[in-house]
């Protein structure tokens, strides 16, 4: 009804237009722009069937949009509540905004233009928190937590320090006596190379601090082979992702904001026919009551992974194995609602692994993680 109705109008001034060019142009061979040569009769028929034309379109999609039914662009899977659920839905997440220190337009311009004379009056601004100063606020109260309370790491005092890479002076207690602890903070977005933690253990060493505590988002795979130089004692701690909110964070001092994953305790045994064993004998905790490194057991390890042929570059699981007391099996079928073949997670559940090849690479890698998901990767030559 509307196209016909439309059409009378279209019919004829298609019609006088093509009267007045000599032509005899179908609708769809009409041009969108007007000729410079035309007349100015055939201009304005011309400007006048488009603005008919135009009107149609409109009407035609005012009447599709009452009358045609919606759809929902959007994924709408069906539910089975006879299957069981393992993981939770996977979604894309991006880290909090970038913390840029600003450029100040005002501060610009006083720059370019001081040379030629002309200087306006500055308004103040305020300079944006330093993301080393908001970590060094959390550290004071939080604390660094370890796998057992007891173990947790209090400062007494904790202050900037104007180093290089030794951003802060900390002191604890080491039973009576008292410690002076370097802190070197990591980029807030990036991670920690062994390069960087031998600059920051040389600076804390001619410093004359008693252990260095690294803080960092993410450790790269060499930086754990560094457990100490020389005589100081080295502490890789993992900040929380919470810290890249930390605008909003409150300092109550009651979260998980820091904490020290141990080394690793590996044995690595050569078996007939070239093949290599690995066994997890636990993780090595500091103490800070002692100043020592206290061996622990597989009690503290939920999971731990072997890359049989470490490439350098990436890390592939080959070999997945659980721990963890409290019995984990009894835990995993309430979870699965299912009976699960008690003779699979016994390959499974073992702090050995299975025997397999020598690497062509001549590396292997061991990653462990805790039951916080905190975890540690070492890398072995065999």
């Amino acid at each position: 009804m509307i196209w016909e109705e439309a059409q009378k109008t279209l019919e004829p001034l298609r019609a006088q237009l093509n009267a007045a060019l000599g032509t005899k142009c179908e609708e769809w061979q009409i041009p969108r722009d007007a000729d410079p040569k035309w007349s100015d009769k055939a201009k304005a028929l011309h400007a006048a069937w488009w603005e008919a034309h135009i009107a149609r379109q409109k009407k035609i999609d005012e009447s599709i949009a009452k009358n045609a039914e919606v759809e929902f662009l959007y994924d709408r899977p069906y539910e089975d509540r006879s299957r069981v659920r393992v993981a939770g839905p996977f979604t894309v997440e991006s880290l909090s905004p970038h913390r840029v220190v600003p450029a100040d337009e005002e501060e610009l311009l006083h720059t370019l233009n001081a040379d030629k004379g002309r200087r306006r009056r500055m308004k103040l601004v305020t300079p944006p928190t330093d993301f080393a100063d908001i970590v060094i606020e959390h550290l004071k109260t939080a604390g660094v937590q370890q796998s057992k309370k007891q173990d947790k790491l209090t400062f007494t005092t904790l202050a900037p320090w104007p180093g290089e890479y030794v951003n802060a002076e900390g002191q604890f207690l080491e039973g009576n006596t008292p410690r002076r602890a370097a802190i070197f903070i990591g980029p807030e977005f990036g991670t920690v190379s062994r390069v960087d933690l031998v600059a920051a253990a040389r600076e804390a060493t001619d410093a004359r601090f008693d252990v260095l505590i690294a803080c960092a988002f993410n450790f790269d795979a060499h930086s754990s082979e560094l457990a100490r130089l020389g005589p100081l004692q080295i502490l890789k701690v993992r900040m929380n992702p919470d810290l890249h909110m930390a605008d909003d964070l409150k300092n109550t001092g009651k979260g998980n904001l820091f904490v020290v994953f141990g080394e690793p305790d590996i044995d690595i045994r050569h078996m007939d026919g070239g093949k290599i064993e690995v066994q997890v004998k636990g993780v090595d905790v500091f103490d800070p009551n002692t100043g020592e490194i206290r061996s622990g057991d597989t009690k503290d390890i939920a999971a731990w992974f072997i890359d049989t042929d470490y490439n350098e570059e990436s890390f592939f699981v080959r070999h997945a194995y659980f721990l963890g007391a409290h019995d984990p099996y009894k835990s995993l079928k309430t979870t699965l609602k299912a009976e699960i073949d008690a003779y699979a997670w016994q390959t499974l559940y073992r702090d050995t692994s299975r025997p397999f090849p020598r690497p062509s690479t001549g590396r292997i890698a061991v990653k462990v993680i805790n039951h916080f998901g905190d975890e540690v990767m070492k890398v072995f030559g065999v």
